[in-house]
């Protein structure tokens, strides 16, 4: 059987196709504002997401510097304390004697406490969590990145290196001896002694961070010399 197909006047073959042709336009524009308008919600969610982050490694920077300089100064006492202890023992003073010393050298009580600042995280995690850290500017979202693992490197490291040079218990025994009134110069020595290691190796360990906080926040670029040398 052959079905002829239906003829339509020109007129009305033109208003079809404008009319399709105003379907696809519309539905393109339609397509185009949205993605537009997705587009400037993930550079507002971008922006936010950045000043936060900065604004948090830039607290974070602060509480470097303050436990470094309170390290250095805690360094400096316990070493000088330390030396008084060598030159009492070293001349057999009596405990009496070692005791009224390491008073005299520290005034405010023996603090064999010690503490890593708090470093905040809490902007870089709800930015990995809302996924707006994938709308970073990739050489911004690196430099944070490294900043953060940093972070976490140093302090793991700290955690890790604390069992090995301090021993807890035994420095809880030595102050409880000091408040009695019954300690013993050689153990005194023993936990001064490892303060001033831990003490030292944390600064040493904030000082790291703070260089490299330092470079990945930088504007300047970090590989200028290495791609001038290749040219």
């Amino acid at each position: 059987m052959h079905v002829e197909p239906a003829k339509m006047p020109m007129e009305t073959m033109k208003d079809l196709a404008k009319h399709y042709v105003m379907i696809v336009l519309g539905i393109v524009t339609a397509l185009a504002l949205e993605a537009w308008v997705e587009h400037v919600h993930e550079r507002h969610a971008a922006e936010a997401a950045s000043t936060q982050i900065e604004a948090e490694i830039r607290t974070n920077r602060s509480e470097i510097d303050k436990a470094r300089a309170r390290d250095t100064q805690r360094m400096h006492d316990l070493q000088k304390l330390r030396d008084v202890l060598v030159q009492d023992i070293k001349a057999h003073a009596s405990d009496a004697q070692i005791i009224q010393h390491m008073q005299q050298n520290a005034p405010d009580g023996l603090y064999l406490d010690w503490r890593w600042p708090i470093l905040r995280h809490e902007a870089w995690d709800v930015a990995v969590a809302n996924q707006s850290a994938g709308w970073i500017d990739n050489d911004k979202l690196r430099r944070y990145a490294a900043v953060y693992a940093a972070q976490n490197a140093r302090s793991t490291l700290m955690s890790e290196d604390l069992p090995i040079v301090l021993d807890g218990p035994r420095m809880v025994d030595v102050i409880i001896d000091l408040q009695v009134g019954n300690v013993q110069p050689t153990e005194l020595l023993h936990v001064v002694n490892q303060m001033v290691w831990l003490t030292n190796e944390a600064s040493h360990n904030l000082e790291g961070l703070a260089a490299t906080i330092d470079a990945a926040m930088s504007d300047q670029p970090t590989n200028t010399t290495s791609a001038a040398t290749t040219r």
